[in-house]
């Protein structure tokens, strides 16, 4: 009766800017004997419902009439409908159903409009390239002497141990060891990121800090002594861009550390911190219940006590003229990534994106957000990320389970519905440069997940030497061709955790967070991932193609992406057994770069896949950012 992802019934699909006419059409049984059809709309901001009539438009078949109306929102926001029916039976409800189609019935859900601002853009510099994520200390040492590095730092003596997870007498677990990582260090491999296609580099925190996460800030303004000075910083980002590579940041701004230049509990520093006086120039950035032991701190860590954004010192110290954000925008970086982007602020992220855009007018603000950006509600709050002058994007998580899902046995149609949504839910101009990753500092190794023994919330004691046997080690790699695969042609900017490429395993910090083995990498894998480098390159529909599912069923996906000049079909194989697919008949002739095809099918054995390549200028081209398709 209604898909939302198909012009024929929607127009345009997906999320739209302000004073956008959308056309909204149903297809009605004749048997229900309609004498009227309304759709019913909420305003999310201010829960008013609106409802529209909806014209008689002529007969879909022999069996089914077709029911319209135009709808023009003309304020930002996210909007909710469905659709009512006068029938013989009564007043009926057209809802969202499971699959994203219209059905009879209360059960279902309402659809979901996206309504951005107006002349809402997002910079154009990443769109079709690669991210790498780098954890600063575990990538490589580059052997420079450093100067000023506190003495309570202990140093692994090997590159290749194990990263120390054991409890101190205490029983604290310090993240105090480190293996000397360092900027110079990621200067020198940039010949080696240039051969995987790399384009932006995405940097754990680099500031003072005292662990080697380096997510309890000691000092904004100052680059942490090991990692090398604010020169080193400077440089890296010239010598990057020799390479066509940018920095992005990691802002931690919902909290510091107790160890810090503001709030000084351990004393290092000769400054006055907010836990030594209430005269401290930054006591009004913390809240204490009781000065100085009880305050508000990240997640019941005292260690890591929460600031108030909206403080006015704060905000004016991270995003006034000349603040952290424009100083490090100043010294070279490209953007900046926000850590728990939902625990900040809607007003510290407001101030922080104009700061950028002012500072530098190509700055991305890329946002820590683990559900679906476009919806999400944080401390009681619809959050507005992606409706323009805050987040130009977000991690993408979504898709990460989606991937993921899909190769270790979830039904397939149900991860494709993930992408579905995400495509139909956010902004196209968002969406060109989500990033698609499948493993972070903060999740299990892709390859792990994959194929590994599940974790099943077992600790540390367990996953410190657990290791993959060789039966699971040969088809976790099978499995992560297809995940990456899958990173690096769906829509969005594929992001590779540091090491995935080299096959690294692990589970959760900080066992995903070993050093990068030089010199160890698995060569098969490393060059594959420098094939789908070239393939981005190459192929400018993964910038800006739109998507077509054409299969999600029995452990296959298939999706094209396309634009005015080229098509690329993408199949893959989640079973252990052989499968085809039909080739759509544009496809019978097209050329194969990857996998095989023939007599009009795509064959793929075990864990396979295929990547076929058409060009023709008469493609039929859908306009939408995600379009139907049967599934």
């Amino acid at each position: 009766m209604f898909n939302s992802r198909d012009s024929l019934y929607k127009s345009p699909v997906g999320a739209v800017a302000e004073d956008t006419s959308i056309h909204l059409r149903i297809r009605v049984p004749r048997d229900l004997h309609c004498s009227a059809a309304r759709v019913c709309i909420n305003y999310d901001s201010t829960k008013e419902t609106l409802i529209l009539g909806m014209f008689w438009c002529g007969m879909a078949d022999d069996q089914n009439e077709w029911w319209e109306c135009h709808f023009v929102p003309e304020t930002y926001g996210l909007y909710f409908y469905d659709f009512e029916l006068e029938t013989y039976r009564g007043i009926t409800k057209v809802t969202r159903q499971h699959n994203g189609f219209g059905g009879i019935g209360t059960v279902g859900t309402m659809w979901q409009q996206t309504v951005y601002k107006k002349g809402f853009t997002t910079p154009d510099w990443l769109a079709g390239g690669v991210m790498y994520q780098i954890f600063p200390d575990r990538f490589c040492c580059s052997g420079t002497e450093k100067k000023n590095v506190p003495a309570d730092r202990h140093y692994h003596k090997r590159w290749d141990d194990q990263p120390e997870w054991r409890p101190n007498e205490q029983g604290e677990v310090l993240n105090d060891d480190y293996f000397g990582g360092d900027l110079k260090g990621i200067e020198k491999k940039f010949p080696y990121l240039e051969s995987l296609g790399v384009t932006c580099i995405y940097l754990n925190p680099i500031f003072e800090a005292h662990s080697n996460h380096r997510y309890n800030t000691a000092n904004y303004s100052h680059i942490d002594p090991i990692l090398g000075s604010e020169k080193d910083f400077r440089s890296l980002c010239r010598e990057a861009k020799k390479y066509g590579i940018r920095i992005l940041l990691d802002g931690v701004f919902s909290h510091t550390g107790s160890d810090s230049i503001y709030f000084n509990k351990e004393g290092r520093y000769d400054s006055v911190g907010a836990y030594q006086s209430q005269d401290s120039p930054f006591y009004s950035w913390y809240r204490f219940h009781k000065w100085p032991d009880e305050y508000e701190c990240w997640w019941n860590f005292n260690t890591l006590p929460n600031v108030d954004e909206t403080n006015s010192a704060y905000n004016d110290y991270i995003n006034g003229r000349g603040g952290i954000i424009q100083k490090w925008l100043d010294a070279g970086a490209s953007g900046w990534r926000l850590d728990v982007a939902d625990e900040l602020p809607d007003e510290f992220i407001d101030n922080l994106s104009q700061s950028a855009k002012q500072q530098k007018q190509d700055a991305i603000i890329l946002g820590e957000v683990w559900e679906d950006a476009s919806n999400k509600t944080a401390y009681g709050i619809r959050r507005r990320y992606l409706l323009g002058g805050q987040l130009d994007s977000v991690m993408n998580y979504p898709f990460r389970d989606a991937i993921l899902g899909f190769l270790t046995g979830a039904n397939t149609h149900d991860m494709m519905e993930i992408i579905l949504s995400v495509l139909e839910n956010y902004p196209p101009q968002v969406i060109r440069l989500l990033m698609n990753h499948i493993g972070t500092h903060d999740t299990e190794r892709a390859i792990t997940m994959l194929a590994g023994e599940p974790m099943n919330a077992r600790g540390r004691e367990w996953q410190w030497d657990k290791k993959m046997t060789p039966e699971q080690w040969h088809i976790g790699l099978k499995k992560l061709r297809l995940a990456s695969l899958m990173q690096f042609t769906l829509p969005g900017v594929p992001c590779i955790y540091y090491g995935d490429e080299a096959g690294v395993e692990g589970y959760r910090d900080p066992f995903n967070r070993t050093a990068f083995p030089w010199g160890k990498e698995n060569m098969e894998l490393q060059a594959w991932y420098e094939r789908l480098g070239r393939l981005r390159r190459k192929h400018a529909v993964f910038k800006d193609g739109v998507f077509r599912p054409l299969c999600a069923s029995r452990g296959v996906m298939a999706y094209i992406r396309q634009n005015v000049n080229e098509a690329i079909l993408v199949a893959l194989n989640a079973r252990d057994e052989y499968q085809s697919v039909p080739l759509p008949e544009e496809f019978r002739e097209a050329d194969v770069l990857i996998g095989r095809a023939s007599e009009g099918h795509i064959h793929m054995d075990g864990y396979g896949c295929s990547v076929l390549l058409l060009k023709h200028e008469d493609i039929p081209f859908p306009q939408n950012p995600a379009s139907s398709g049967k599934l």
